[in-house]
Order: structure tokens, then sequence, then C-alpha cells
């Protein structure tokens, strides 16, 4: 029997092959979790229904994060085909491009509530409406994404670093929250991955070479690596692992100079 034989999980935040969420689906689905995979606008459509189709029995649900509204009809659909959830991966983060150059301090009043609208309170809105579903599953787990820039200056990363750390700190808030309920939430804080929202980060191709000379594994991690983490996280292995940040980085976050 797989590891994760006849539970159930969300993903949200594929947008196509090199996402994060997409490697964290595959690692769940092979481990025998069915999945709902949700998209965020039409663009992306046609990409995660490509994707969903190479995984077994998987439903795929528009979602933006930003509408409650569309937040509640993908878990209204989930609780008639599921009835239960036992895994919801928050694999989503943006800040307008403008806000990734130049100084922090010119962060403007919008593109900060856009980051933090998007990247964290997401996080909030989504386990609120899963929470019923997550209940009934009796070890229920949450997993949402971060990177090491929550916690040290990261070159143009600015307000995303900001809402990497109000993400962190929701995640531990939760996490004390849900617990009596048998809840789990925790965050994984990747190394960085050439995906297509990292591209938007300027200088992210020194920043790929930076990690891999100074990681104590000299390399930088790959999807499959942080695809594997999640399915500990969202597996019996974890139990009695809530409120923590896992870092899957090839050890870059222990390196001071």
């Amino acid at each position: 029997m797989k590891l994760l034989e006849g539970r159930r999980g969300l993903v949200v935040g594929v947008a196509n092959k090199r996402s994060i969420a997409w490697a964290i689906a595959q690692a769940l689905a092979g481990a025998g979790m069915r999945l709902a995979l949700t998209y965020q606008g039409e663009r992306l459509r046609d990409n995660v229904l490509e994707l969903a189709a190479t995984l077994p029995d998987t439903l795929v649900y528009p979602c933006d994060v930003t509408s409650d509204a569309q937040i509640a009809a993908v878990f209204d659909a989930l609780g008639r085909e599921f009835g239960v959830l036992d895994t919801l991966v928050h694999s989503v983060a943006y800040a307008p491009r403008e806000e990734l150059e130049g100084a922090f301090v010119a962060t403007s009043r919008e593109g900060f509530r856009i980051a933090h609208d998007v990247s964290v309170y997401s996080l909030v809105a989504l386990t609120r409406a899963a929470l019923p579903l997550l209940e009934k599953s009796g070890q229920g787990s949450v997993i949402a994404m971060t990177y090491y820039g929550s916690e040290k200056v990261a070159a143009n990363y600015n307000v995303m670093g900001v809402a990497k750390a109000a993400l962190e700190s929701a995640v531990r808030y939760l996490a004390a929250d849900l617990g009596p309920k048998g809840i789990r939430v925790n965050a994984i804080s990747a190394g960085p991955v050439n995906t297509l929202a990292a591209r938007g980060v300027r200088g992210f191709t020194q920043i790929l070479q930076h990690h891999a000379e100074k990681a104590p594994l000299r390399r930088n991690v790959e999807p499959r690596e942080i695809g594997d983490a999640a399915l500990f996280l969202a597996s019996p292995l974890a139990s009695g692992i809530t409120g923590a940040v896992l870092f899957v980085d090839c050890g870059y976050n222990i390196i001071a100079v």
C-alpha cells in the first residue's frame, strides 16, 4: 500500500510543468493521494488541464485566491466530490514586477497590499474554507511555500521577502489555532528554483549560481526534492510536526559567509 493511499488533497498554485506546486502534486499523487488542482485565470487553464490529465482521476477548478466567492466554490465542489480533505498545499505568491526592482523603501502602498493579499492572506482564506473538510480527515495537513528571503535580505526580493515573513508567522498562528482539531500547518522553505515566478526577480540567474557555489551540497535543490518534503509533511511520518519551517535548500540557510 502506498503511503498516501486513500487520501485526498488540493494543490493550489500549479502554473506549468516547472512549478514547485506541480512537483509537489506529482509526489503526492505518486504516493497514492487523489488530487484536485486549481488554476489562476483562463490563461493557465489549458496548461493545468494538460498536466492534470497525466495524474489519475485528478480534478481541476478555477480559483482566484483574491476572491472569497471562488474559494468557496472550490470547497463546495470538493465537499461533493471528496467529502473530506487530508492535505491542502498553498503554493501561491505574487508581487507586481516593479516592486521587485530598486529599493524596498520605494514599495508602493498598492504593491504592498497586493503582495500580502495574494501571498499571505490567501493561506488564511483557503485554510478557513478548507477547515470543515480537513476536520473530517482527523489528520489534516496544510503546507505553505516560503523562501529564506523572509529571514535575510535577498537582492531584489523586496516586498516579497516581507510577505514571506508574514506567511511564516501566519503558519505558526494557524498551527496554534488548528492543532486542537488535529490539523497540522507547516511551511517548506525551498532554495531557488527556475520557475516562471522566480524569473521575475532581477538577477535570478546569478542567485542560482551563488546558491550552488555556497550551499553545503554545492548545488541547487531539485523540484523533486521539494515534492518529497511535501509528501513527508502530508504523511503520518510527520504526525508530530506543526508550526515548523522545513528548509529544503541544500543547506544554504546554515552558511553565514
